[in-house]
């Protein structure tokens, strides 16, 4: 299952279940709330989930956009080692998302 919290003005997205086409519309769902205020800061921590399939991907560079044209920003924390693999090998990602290692260095990124 995947939630919402907020730290601050940040959103952040935590889940324990694969990120892909049977989870992609509670996630988005979830974005879609943090984009329904002000500049949308969000990150989706992924410290739990343990794998990103080509739906999930989709899903996190359609609002990677859609939040930067907002004026905010989608930020990556904590992924594991596959899924990690998985962003680096996904050609785009790493240019349109900034990756950090855990949740709160990527929170704080918005501040700076």
């Amino acid at each position: 299952m995947f939630r919402r919290v907020t730290q601050g003005a940040v959103n952040v997205i935590q889940g324990d279940l694969p990120l892909n086409a049977e989870s992609v519309e509670q996630v988005a769902a979830l974005l879609a709330e943090c984009a329904a205020g002000g500049p949308p800061y969000t990150v989706v921590d992924l410290e739990k989930v343990p794998l990103i399939d080509s739906a999930g991907l989709e899903l996190l560079l359609d609002y990677g956009d859609e939040f930067q044209q907002r004026g905010g920003a989608l930020k990556l924390a904590a992924p594991s080692n596959l899924c990690r693999e998985i962003l680096m090998v996904t050609t785009g990602v790493g240019e349109r998302l900034e990756v950090f290692g855990d949740s709160l260095a990527a929170v704080g990124s918005f501040v700076q």
